[in-house]
């Protein structure tokens, strides 16, 4: 599909008012993505677990009004937020086309998050995916009242629902996109999935090991404190990287490798490709120009320890790393006992507060009735 797929074609007559709720959840790349080109397009393909516990709580109410421009408010755990604004606002200028009913209401965003706020996990794929899917449900239902035709007249089904969520979600928040279903999902073009697109999140369309099934994240919480460089600063440093293009071509090489890796349960070639991922991503942020740092002392101690831990029981635990400080430690179910011992017997000194979070993957995002 392209982006002209995703214009309606048509006038809706508006509905007065209504909410709707999604829960979304996070997500971690395995395949990681960074570096991208104009209008939230990837620089390489990523893959992700879409993840269960870790999830935002967005409802969506509307109203009518007369006035002319964005109106909009934004609540978090009950507090309005106007420092969220800026970034929602961004998010609709970027979408308008693609949804053009936003200008004709007055919107109140309550969003919740599982997992405690400024915990150093990521909430944009999360909140970002939720508040598409809510769009989207206010779409549906104007589509419901005005038998909305799609430019390519197809019928408003759950697959056109998905990608246009995943879409909307992208111009938010690149990951925000892999959000959507789960529980591998696949974004940015790649020789290897025919359906893999730039524009939106796909799921993974092969066969997946049993070893794989219900895999288990425990995410240490190694430092809540706001990055000094941005996800988005970051992202932009790619541009004139002395590596990014032999980067880029590594990622299209390590997303061919998992799909023997997942069809044939090869969980040493697994760990292979997902930590020198994480590493590889943290390379590119310490040889940038500016360069600069996000791992901390702790999360280097954390690192060691995994590896002395899989050394010394032949365990198939094994780390990942966002563009943070904080360790998403990935170990199939049936080692979940010995795994949770060792976090709190070796690992939890080295989180803030001796916080951590145990999540397992999921199957993607929920409508709430």
């Amino acid at each position: 599909m392209t982006e002209q797929d995703f214009i309606p074609k048509y006038s809706p007559e508006i509905l007065s008012n209504g909410s709707v709720t999604w829960e979304s959840p996070s997500n971690i790349a395995l395949v990681k993505y960074w570096g991208k080109k104009e209008n939230q397009i990837p620089a390489n393909p990523s893959i992700s677990f879409t993840l269960s516990g870790c999830k935002t709580t967005t409802t969506l109410s509307y109203t009518k009004k007369m006035s002319e421009g964005y109106s909009f408010e934004v609540w978090l755990e009950g507090v309005e937020k106007e420092s969220f604004k800026p970034k929602i606002e961004t998010f609709f200028k970027r979408i308008e086309a693609y949804v053009p009913f936003i200008k004709e209401y007055h919107f109140k965003i309550e969003t919740s998050n599982t997992f405690p706020h400024s915990s150093g996990i990521a909430s944009s794929a999360s909140g970002m995916s939720a508040l598409a899917l809510c769009l989207m449900s206010v779409e549906k239902e104007l589509s419901d009242v005005n038998v909305i035709q799609s430019v390519s007249e197809e019928s408003f089904d759950d697959d056109y629902f998905n990608k246009k969520a995943s879409f909307l979600a992208r111009l938010g928040s690149g990951s925000a996109c892999r959000s959507i279903e789960g529980d591998l999902v696949g974004w940015g073009w790649h020789k290897d999935i025919e359906e893999s697109s730039d524009l939106y999140g796909v799921k993974y369309p092969f066969e997946v090991h049993d070893n794989f099934k219900n895999y288990q994240d425990t995410i240490l919480l190694v430092d809540k404190g706001e990055k000094q460089v941005s996800s988005t600063v970051g992202h932009g440093l790619m541009h004139n990287h002395p590596f990014a293009e032999h980067r880029f071509e590594q990622a299209h090489e390590n997303l061919s490798s998992l799909i023997n890796v997942f069809k044939e349960g090869d969980l040493n070639a697994f760990i292979e490709i997902v930590e020198s991922e994480a590493l590889t991503l943290h390379a590119m942020m310490m040889t940038s120009m500016p360069y600069f740092i996000l791992m901390k002392p702790n999360t280097l101690e954390i690192i060691n320890k995994t590896w002395r831990y899989r050394n010394d029981t032949g365990s198939k635990l094994c780390f990942t790393l966002d563009a943070g400080a904080n360790v998403h430690l990935l170990y199939p179910e049936s080692e979940s006992k010995e795994v949770v011992e060792f976090i709190k017997n070796e690992l939890v000194a080295h989180c803030q507060n001796g916080q951590y979070i145990c999540d397992q993957i999921g199957f993607g995002a929920k409508k709430i009735a």
